[in-house]
Order: C-alpha cells, then sequence, then structure tokens
C-alpha cells in the first residue's frame, strides 16, 4: 500500500476521523446560490538538507552518555537515548553544534539515528559515529505528507464564499509520528486568509508501507492552504471574474460585520494588515499593468502563454503542543565583562543564534562581538522544546531577554553607586552605564567597571531566564481553542511563463511582500523569505517522488529528485518587508515576528499563476492542475483546457 488512493480503498488509517467545524454546513450548502466540487492531491517533499542525518556518542568516565547529534530537538534526542539505554535522563547530555539544515526533518527522526550510535557505543565501549549516505537518508526518512482532498463549495454570484465542506487525507507512512498535528495544523488553514461563515473539515491519517512522514516546514499548513487557493480560483473562474478580485473579497476584516474576523475554530483574527499589504502589492507589483499586458501577449501567442497571480499568506505562529511553547536562557557574565549566552535553541542556517547574539546585546546595551554563543546543549539549558514552528526567535529570544533583565536588575544598584545616582535612572548602552537624568557624554562607566564591581560586592553575575507564550489553548477533541499566538501575514505575486509543446513553465518575475514586524536581521528575515519562497517554488512545480511496485523510493539522489536550482529562479526577484503603522498587539521579541515558515506558503501564487496561463489556452472556467506541476502535469493540464 504505497498511496493515499489505495489506502483509502483498503480503508487503512491510523486513527479515528478528526473534525473541525463552525456553522451548519450542510444547510448553508444547500440554501447557496451557487455550488462546486472537486478533489486535489498535493504530492510530498524530501528534506534535502545539505547534511544528512548524523550522529557521534561517547560515554565518559563517568558513565555520562555524551552525544553531539544533527537535531532539532535536543531535549527529545535525549530522552529517546535515555529510554533506549534504559537510564535517567541525567546520565545522558545531547549537544548540537549546529546543523547544515532541518527544516523539520530533524525534529523527531534524529532520534533513532542517535539512539543507534548509544546503543552501540554502549554495548562496544567505543565511540561510535554515524552519518548517512544520501540515498539512504532519502530511503529510510520520512518526507512532507502528501495530500488527497475532495470539497463542496457554497458560493454567491459576487463570489463571496457562503460554506464549504473539505475532507482531507494525509498519507502517514508506516507510524504516525507527527501526523496528528501535522493534520491538525492543515485542517486550521484551510482557510488561509478567507472568512467562510460556515467551513467543516474532517481528517483522517492513511497507513501505508513508505517511511514515516514527519514535520517539513509549514507543518501541514502548505496542504491545507492549498485547498483554499483552489477553491477560491474555482470559484473566481465558474464565475468569470479576476482571482484576484474574488480572493480580496473574502479576505478576514475586522470591518464590524459579526463573526467576520473569527476563524472556524474560534481565534479572533486580529491585527491582520492584509487589506492594507494587499494593496500595497498590488501597486508596487504593477499587476494591473502587468495583467493587461500579459492578456495582450497570450492574444498573439498561440503556443505559449503567460500567466500571472496574487495570493495571501495567513499563518499561526505557535506550537500546536501547548506544552512546548516555553524555553529556557543560561547568561554567564565574567569579570572582564565578557558574555556567555546559552539557549535552548538549535541553529539550522537560519540565522537563530545572530538573532539571540542580538537580543542580549541590545537588552544589556553591549557590543555583540563581546557576547560568545555556546553549543546548545541539555547540561545548561533543560527540557527544552524543539526549534520548530517558527517560534525559534519567539521563544528563545524571550528566554534570553529574561536572563538578560535578571543580571540587569542586580548591576543597576551597584552601578548607582558608582554614579550618584538612583538604581531607577540607570541605563546601559553602547558597553557604557550612565544616569538618564546626566549626560553620557561627560559622566559614565564601562560595562566592564559595574561588573568588576559587582563580582567584588559579591553580586551573582549569572542567571536563568524562562519564557512561556500567554493566552494559547486548544481543545482537540472539539476543534476549537486559540492555539496561535499570533497570525504571519504576506503576499506574492508570481508571473510565469508556459510552452504549450513541452509543458514546461519559466518564472519571469517574483513580488514578495512579508509582515515580519519589527526585524530583529533584516538580512536574515530577508534571507528566509526568499529560501522559503524558493522551497516551496521546489515542492509545487519541480519536487516529485516515485517510488516502484516494491515500495523503494527511486527518487533518492540529486539525479533523480529535482530541487530547483539558479535556473529555475528568475533574475527579476523583488522581496520587501511590509512596515506597519502600529506594532503588533502581541507581547513578541522587540516587535518582530516569526519568519521561518510563513513565507513557504507565498509559493503557491506561482502554482496559481501557472493556472493563469494554462487557462489561457482554452476553455477558462476549470483548470485541474496537478502537484507538482511538473512538465508532464502542465501538458495534461493544457490538453484538458483545449480539449485534446
Amino acid at each position: 500500500c504505497l498511496t493515499v488512493d489505495q489506502a483509502m480503498a483498503a480503508q487503512a488509517f491510523h486513527l479515528p476521523p478528526a473534525k473541525v467545524e463552525r456553522g451548519e454546513v450542510e444547510s448553508a450548502l444547500a440554501s447557496a446560490p451557487l455550488q462546486l466540487s472537486g478533489s486535489v492531491r498535493c504530492g510530498g517533499q524530501d528534506h534535502f538538507y545539505l547534511e544528512t542525518h548524523t550522529s557521534w556518542v561517547q560515554i565518559d568516565g563517568d558513565g555520562i552518555v555524551q552525544i553531539t547529534a544533527s537535531t532539532q530537538h535536543p531535549s527529545e534526542t535525549q530522552a529517546i537515548v535515555a529510554h533506549v539505554l534504559g537510564l535517567p535522563s541525567n546520565k545522558v547530555v545531547c549537544r548540537c553544534l549546529r546543523m547544515g539544515g532541518g527544516f523539520g526533518g530533524k525534529e523527531t527522526q534524529a532520534n533513532a539515528f542517535a539512539a543507534i550510535a548509544a546503543l552501540a557505543a554502549q554495548v562496544t565501549g567505543h565511540p561510535v559515529g554515524i552519518q548517512l549516505p544520501r540515498a539512504l537518508d532519502m530511503q529510510l526518512t520520512g518526507k512532507r505528507h502528501p495530500f488527497f482532498r475532495q470539497f463542496n463549495v457554497g458560493f454567491d454570484e459576487q463570489g463571496h464564499l457562503l460554506a464549504l465542506d473539505v475532507e482531507m487525507v494525509a498519507d502517514g507512512g508506516w507510524s504516525c509520528d507527527l501526523s496528528p498535528p501535522v493534520l491538525m495544523r492543515a485542517m486550521v488553514h484551510v482557510d488561509n486568509a478567507y472568512f467562510v461563515p460556515h467551513l467543516r473539515v474532517i481528517g483522517r491519517i492513511a497507513k501505508t508501507n513508505v517511511a514515516s512522514n514527519t514535520a517539513f516546514r509549514g507543518f501541514g499548513g502548505p496542504q491545507g492552504m492549498l485547498i483554499g487557493e483552489e477553491v477560491l480560483d474555482r470559484v473566481a473562474r465558474h464565475l468569470g471574474l479576476p482571482p484576484e478580485v474574488v480572493r480580496e473579497r473574502n479576505f478576514y476584516r475586522a470591518d464590524g460585520t459579526q463573526g467576520r474576523n473569527t476563524t472556524h475554530y474560534g481565534q479572533p483574527v486580529v491585527d491582520n494588515p492584509l487589506p492594507e499589504l494587499w494593496a500595497q502589492l498590488l501597486q508596487s507589483s504593477d499587476f494591473a499593468q502587468r495583467r493587461m499586458a500579459i492578456e495582450l501577449y497570450n492574444a498573439g501567442q498561440t503556443k505559449r502563454k503567460r500567466g500571472i497571480a496574487i495570493t495571501p499568506v495567513k499563518f499561526g505562529i505557535s506550537f500546536n503542543k501547548t506544552e512546548y511553547n516555553q524555553a529556557g536562557a543560561l547568561l554567564l557574565v565574567y569579570q572582564d565583562g565578557s558574555i556567555q549566552l546559552n539557549h535552548g535553541g538549535t541553529e539550522m542556517g537560519q540565522g537563530l543564534h545572530t538573532k539571540m547574539i542580538s537580543v542580549a546585546a541590545r537588552t544589556l546595551g553591549v557590543s555583540p562581538a563581546s557576547i560568545q554563543i555556546m553549543t546548545t546543549s541539555t547540561d545548561k539549558v533543560p527540557n527544552t522544546s524543539a526549534t520548530a514552528a517558527s517560534a525559534g526567535s519567539d521563544l528563545n529570544g524571550q528566554a534570553v531577554k529574561a536572563a538578560c533583565e535578571t543580571v540587569l536588575a542586580r548591576l543597576q544598584p551597584i552601578a548607582a553607586q558608582l554614579l550618584d545616582g538612583a538604581a531607577d535612572d540607570v541605563a546601559f548602552a553602547d558597553d557604557r552605564v550612565f544616569l538618564r537624568s546626566d549626560n553620557p557624554a561627560t559622566r559614565s562607566v564601562s560595562f566592564t567597571q559595574v561588573v568588576q564591581a559587582a563580582y567584588s560586592a559579591r553580586i551573582s553575575l549569572s542567571a536563568t531566564g524562562y519564557y512561556r507564550t500567554p493566552t494559547i489553548h486548544w481543545d482537540a477533541a472539539a476543534g476549537r481553542g486559540y492555539p496561535f499566538y499570533y497570525f504571519a501575514y504576506g503576499a506574492a505575486v508570481s508571473e510565469v511563463e508556459v510552452c504549450a509543446y513541452t509543458g514546461v513553465h519559466q518564472l519571469r518575475r517574483v513580488d514578495l511582500l512579508h509582515d515580519v514586524g519589527e526585524s530583529l536581521n533584516e538580512g536574515i528575515d530577508r534571507g528566509q523569505i526568499e529560501g522559503g519562497y524558493v522551497q516551496g517554488l521546489g515542492w509545487l512545480t519541480c519536487e516529485e517522488l516515485c517510488w516502484n511496485a516494491n515500495g523503494k523510493l527511486m527518487t533518492d539522489a540529486p539525479s533523480t529528485y529535482k530541487i530547483p536550482t539558479v535556473g529555475d529562479v528568475p533574475t527579476d526577484f523583488h522581496v520587501d518587508l511590509y512596515h506597519r503603522s502600529q506594532p503588533p498587539s502581541a507581547q513578541v521579541i522587540f516587535n518582530s515576528k516569526a519568519v521561518g515558515e510563513p513565507p513557504f506558503m507565498l509559493a503557491l501564487s506561482v502554482r496559481e499563476a501557472l493556472r493563469d496561463a494554462v487557462a489561457a489556452f482554452g476553455d477558462p472556467r476549470e483548470v485541474l492542475l496537478d502537484s507538482p506541476a511538473t512538465p508532464e502535469a502542465i501538458h495534461r493540464s493544457i490538453g484538458r483546457v483545449i480539449g485534446r
């Protein structure tokens, strides 16, 4: 049993169905002026991190199992290894120096390889290392979940959604792994940025004989949001309306309309800048003029057509599992004024350590050069959460800030004595300490002087910090709650050109506008937006997983599994950060917002632009396009619209 379709035919499922529902879906569908039904599939995706799964284990002279692993969740790796070896957790230390990429693939699936190495080290008494060859890594490890979804939608003549009924099945593979929370995140993201008064989502997890599928950037959100975009496009084409107009008409809005700003799981949509962000991107991308230019181009072409689309993103930020929304940090200040910083997050190329140094430097008023970030280790910060769910900076940043503020509170009275002032008048900035009521240029002391004075006064110069996300809660049985601390927003415009003979497409131009709040590091955030978009582009257009009849993965190397290359990315690539007029109402670290996962869904605009181009070849009322939209899939889609 290798596919969702085979599992559905055999009724092979891991768990009972899950449901999230609002309103009276059946009666609303029956009374809707217009209805459509259909189905849509999307494939999986290999994480294709540069560094494959890797662990090294040594048992020291005290019998402590010392693990260095490429893991996004050192505390869980610690717990799993301790369980396998029959040891308490205090006999196991797990460190993560840095990873050559993770993308969710090392959230749970690193644990088995660390456990194998640890077991071998325990049996042999020698250090043991394990590193998977690329082909074996791709064969053994889980992917992004493929999904099958079918839907019924009711709407009116203006394209307003009135009711939506969705059934979705995720391919879990041979075990559940993280499939239940992945499925639930997909179920609560089918709405994307759109308000649907009556909405029901039923989800199941197919049991198949492939690797156990797992977390992947977006964690089910992309699979859920794809169905929302599929529905909006079909409704627009059925009515002969521009898809971008129908999308905008269905946005969540705080306009006084009752319930218009509440999701189908009961969470209010607040701080929603999408109407303004959308209008700004339409203008900056010259969308209307380009739409007219494309129509003119298409009218003069028979075998090449262009398409353009704009799509929004509304993505919830927090872990599905409420208890994971916590973090710790440990700060050590030495007599010479140098600082060691420990936190529970892991670095996988996303720049988390750089941001944490920035948070500590900004809070303490010192230069980043004076701070040394330390290897993430379970003997420094215990019971950490995975670095996932786009929450690494949010959670660890707040914990780091809390630790810094504890040390500052101890240093302020010492500084006040040195400066002959009041403790509440003391300020720290630019490696100096001064009184706010004074002129810092004429009277200040160095941060190091204050530290040395604190040491002489026997004041502790180390502190822990802790943070837990407020307000969130979730009732999985009822499918109701407040699972996300806030939402991240963005929008993307993609323009493509398609060849009718081959189905090969060219991505001509991309315009991205994304809300990151007040960026902690603009360079890092821009890199995450660009990288997320390109990785989403790969999932939707070229990364195709194929198995033979015996269940062997055939696409297990770069030669057979096509990830996006430089040739797939347009030179005309515009990335802008959306600047809010007001900071977010959520108390996020220095008013910044998560940026790891949300940009991935900006790539949905590519799929919709491809459908726009395909529609130009023939009957535009319904464009069915497989995902990934490989040249073969695009060629088949063109054949359908021209009646071939």
